[in-house]
């Protein structure tokens, strides 16, 4: 799989390695994102089999200038684009995907988006949730999936991708300034979610404590080979408490989160903090910064007046109940308060709460991101 990216890669940066050669040091860090749907920003649309896409309208009714759909699950723009305006580019990289048929005309090279909705930390997961969207929730084997269809770009297979941009930077600018190049560049994590409903959903015989550690040990190996390729700077975003999704809302009858699946984000979380912290005791230069979800997204339930959210449980566009029965379509209902909603769909944010998101982990304290907040891991 990898040999087919490489001649597309090298045409697209070619010209922009030029500048980067003469630069000791990046001016703005690179970026580079990994995970699922919350980071995504049109990998998908290249998936023609997919069912996890947003290429179609209301998605995109906000985004600046054009308010037209881009690939993002969102009325606009999502985290990883307020991420990297914080570091002061003007949204995301451009998805990995998008480099096969088109040449990157800029003067600096700031990094690629491999997000891929759908996409978790285990390679299977990607056919799992895609089967529950197809089919709804049930008793689905963990793991099935429909022959002969590419439905995501697993996070295996978005690192592999990553390591054919470092192929090709080492070709056009030597191993000594890529190893530097990548040294300063920021990693952008946002995965876990689709593993926990995946899960919960197929309602699998596996211990929890032992599915947690298998997701620990996933998340620990797809490091360390980011590591050995060369990352340094890891900014890794958790799992939010998605049992309050409207999507999970309807299932419990009173309207409330589904607790189960929250209580599994809090011991994941847990699990996360001590392997990050292990991880950078033992290998030299890694710096990470860790952002809890949870406790951003369930003070804003809790509480979400004063952060301008008056509607903390139903989904903007959808529809049924709390319009979160079927995904955000053309005929969808459609909310005109958008930006006081905290959901634009039965699963994602919306623009306002991605922007909300993106503040509290490049510059919030310890309560939201620790050891360091992204603005610091920016600067180490």
């Amino acid at each position: 799989m990898e040999n087919k990216w490489v001649l597309p890669l090298a045409l697209s940066l070619f010209i922009t390695v030029l500048s980067l050669a003469a630069a000791a040091k990046p001016v703005l860090p690179p970026v580079f994102i990994f995970g699922d749907s919350t980071a995504d920003v049109g990998t998908n649309n290249f998936l023609p089999a997919s069912k996890a896409r947003a290429d179609f309208p209301p998605n995109g009714i906000d985004f600046p200038r054009t308010s037209k759909p881009t690939g993002r699950f969102s009325n606009g723009l999502n985290s990883a684009d307020f991420l990297a305006r914080h570091l002061g580019y003007k949204r995301s990289p451009s998805p990995f995907l998008s480099l096969k048929t088109t040449s990157l005309q800029k003067k600096k090279f700031n990094g690629i988006n491999f997000a891929s909705g759908g996409s978790g930390l285990l390679d299977i997961t990607g056919h799992t949730m895609l089967t529950l969207m197809k089919f709804g929730t049930g008793n689905i084997p963990f793991g099935a999936s429909f022959k002969n269809q590419k439905k995501v770009i697993s996070l295996t297979e978005q690192i592999q991708q990553f390591s054919s941009v470092k192929n090709n930077l080492t070709a056009l600018m030597g191993a000594v300034a890529t190893e530097k190049f990548l040294k300063e560049s920021l990693i952008f994590i946002s995965t876990g979610s689709n593993d926990l409903f995946g899960y919960y959903h197929s309602k699998s015989s596996i211990p929890k404590e032992k599915f947690l550690s298998s997701l620990e040990v996933a998340y620990e190996n797809h490091l360390k080979t980011l590591y050995n390729l060369g990352a340094r700077k890891f900014g890794i975003i958790s799992i939010a408490p998605i049992g309050c999704c409207p999507s999970q809302r309807i299932f419990n009858a009173t309207g409330g989160c589904l607790e189960e699946l929250n209580d599994n984000a809090i011991a994941f979380h847990s699990r996360l903090d001590a392997l990050l912290c292990k991880l950078s005791s033992e290998y030299k230069g890694m710096k990470y910064s860790l952002g809890n979800s949870y406790e951003m997204t369930i003070n804003v339930i809790q509480n979400p007046l004063p952060f301008n959210f008056t509607q903390v449980a139903a989904a903007c566009c959808g529809t049924g109940k709390l319009n979160a029965e079927n995904f955000c379509k053309p005929h969808a209902n459609l909310c005109s308060n958008r930006d006081q909603y905290l959901f634009w769909d039965r699963f994602h944010p919306t623009q306002a709460a991605s922007k909300l998101a993106a503040v509290a982990l490049y510059s919030g304290g310890p309560q939201f991101v620790s050891p360091i907040n992204f603005s610091q891991l920016a600067k180490a």
